[in-house]
């Protein structure tokens, strides 16, 4: 993973002291409200519905065990004892108090870390696929361009106040139809592949995104040559920043400024500052991206024999820890190691949610398992990324003792869900009793499996930080006359082929969810062909089966 240099150091180190002047300047009554407003939103703290939340910066989901080890510290000695997951890979304190957040910085500093634009109407945290670097059949690690852009990107002074916030993911190439980093659903999306003579280029995607108005971006630019990522970048969002509204903030994001345009609009005006900016602006230096990827240290490998034999026999003999592998662990690049996704999607807990002592497990077992170092995924959970085949039935029963080893990675009950009303303040209903009323329903790992790889996403409001839009099932809340209620689509997707929900009708209430989502899953039951996914079912059928279903006794 990147180290930092005495550099980024000094400029963290001096940031934090910026803030606490600030904290203490405003708590002084020396600042005012809407003063203050921007400095901590800049330095990754809201104010939610019951108490401050601060967003700690992951960059790209990836975390060192004592990184990891110091975020347990912080949820223990500043929070409730526990952390938020997010679906943008950052880690989450929903109950800091305001006077002590300079305190957290600090000791966040100690190890190479921040909240610096994990908010604000700024570029935020760039994220990609949680296997990044290990990914079987990968061949460009795009890690080291996520961390160009972020060393691009951070207090940009061209960039810093946007339209609105602003997002970026980047996938490496490895199989075609997947797409871990969701880069169709972002403001700009950047796929990294290589082209016939070998060489890294870029497919360039513009204006995706959710919330009040989802759309799937365009893609503006294939086979960009790798020099010229960072002056096309630059060219982009010269566009935005001039031409993006600021009077009406639904209506401020990029992808409302494509849609006006048009795709190949924006892509025109893209392409003549692009040229008037190449004229004067430097390529990407071939040495300055030597350098940062040489930070990537590449763990030191042992040379270890596969172990897929001697672990069939385990499988065999141990059904849970079968169940475990099947849909826990992952191919790896180097023969006998994998990858391993830590589950936190337990019945009874917040998705996303992991206490300190569960952090504190995860990073003993990465610095026991594989090389110190985690990730930690869109889906809102944790990932070892280099595991001795050999260590894999030890973290399993270890994982089970800790509430991180439930099979059900990619199942129904995998659910990518946001706070909800439990927490923000924006949100219109809650999503965390929703999402714990479907995991007990839906708690038979044999009918899990039977269903397969379902997407089930929940949002508490338009805002879609559940990502509600992309997921095969997704479930919205919403006030009707101060009452909480939820609206289902189905269809959506988040990968390679991305595909936004159609809503099925009218909303539901939170005790009919559970019953309709049974409903929906008949119907898939009964449709299905073979070994047909839920998504490739509803593809082929359409959602009218679907409707007919659910509102013929519903309402």
């Amino acid at each position: 993973m990147y180290r930092y240099t005495q550099h980024d150091q000094q400029f963290v180190e001096e940031r934090v002291a910026h803030y606490r002047d600030q904290t203490e300047r405003y708590l002084a009554g020396e600042l005012a409200e809407d003063e203050f407003l921007q400095l901590r939103l800049r330095n990754g703290l809201y104010v939610q519905r019951l108490a401050p939340m601060l967003r700690v910066a992951v960059p790209y989901g990836t975390l060192s065990s004592e990184q990891l080890r110091v975020l347990a510290r912080i949820a223990r000695d500043y929070d409730r004892g526990y952390g938020h997951l997010s679906t943008r890979q950052n880690m989450q304190y929903n109950w800091p108090e305001l006077a002590r957040v300079p305190d957290i910085l600090a000791e966040l500093a100690q190890v190479q870390m921040h909240a610096i634009q994990t908010s604000g109407n700024c570029i935020r945290n760039t994220t990609t696929d949680e296997f990044a670097g290990v990914a079987a059949g990968e061949t460009v690690d795009p890690r080291p361009y996520c961390e160009l852009i972020r060393q691009w990107s951070t207090v940009h002074p061209e960039f810093d106040w946007l339209p609105r916030k602003f997002k970026m993911a980047v996938k490496g190439s490895h199989s075609p139809s997947v797409d871990r980093a969701a880069i169709s659903v972002h403001d700009i999306g950047i796929a990294v592949k290589r082209n016939d003579a070998g060489d890294v280029v870029f497919d360039v995607y513009v204006g995706g995104g959710l919330g009040r108005t989802p759309v799937i971006g365009a893609l503006i630019r294939e086979n960009l040559p790798e020099p010229h990522l960072l002056t096309y970048l630059q060219a982009i969002l010269r566009v935005y920043n001039r031409y993006g509204r600021r009077d009406n903030k639904y209506k401020a994001r990029i992808k409302i400024l494509v849609r006006a345009m048009t795709a190949e609009g924006f892509k025109e005006r893209v392409d003549t500052e692009w040229e008037a900016i190449r004229e004067v602006s430097p390529e990407v230096n071939t040495e300055e991206l030597a350098r940062i990827s040489e930070r990537f240290e590449r763990p030191a490998y042992e040379s270890l024999s596969d172990q897929t034999e001697a672990l069939s026999a385990k499988r065999l003999a141990e059904p849970g820890f079968d169940r475990w592998m099947r849909h826990c662990v992952f191919e790896h690049q180097v023969p006998g190691y994998a990858s391993v996704m830590l589950s936190t999607k337990v019945t009874g807990i917040p998705p996303g949610d992991v206490t300190d002592q569960q952090m504190e497990a995860v990073a003993d077992w990465a610095d026991r398992f594989g090389h110190g170092e985690i990730r930690i995924s869109h889906q809102q959970n944790f990932v070892l990324p280099d595991v001795r085949q050999d260590a894999l039935e030890t973290l399993w029963k270890e994982a089970e003792l800790h509430g991180l080893a439930t099979p059900n990675i990619g199942l129904l009950t995998d659910i990518i869900c946001c706070p909800g009303g439990d927490y923000c303040s924006l949100a219109n209903a809650k999503s965390i009793p929703v999402a714990e009323a479907i995991q007990q329903k839906f708690d038979d790992y044999d009918d899990l499996y039977d269903l397969g790889p379902i997407d089930l996403n929940i949002s508490g409001c338009m805002n879609a930080c559940g990502h509600h839009h992309v997921g095969n099932i997704g479930i919205l809340g919403v006030d009707k006359k101060g009452a909480e209620f939820y609206q289902i689509s189905l269809g959506g997707n988040s990968h390679t082929d991305a595909t936004l929900g159609q809503i099925l009708g009218p909303s539901f209430s939170r005790e009919e969810v559970p019953e309709v989502m049974g409903k929906i899953l008949d119907v898939f039951v009964a449709n299905r062909n073979g070994e047909e996914t839920f998504l490739q079912c509803y593809r082929r059928i359409g959602i009218e089966p679907f409707k007919e279903r659910v509102y013929a006794a519903t309402h």
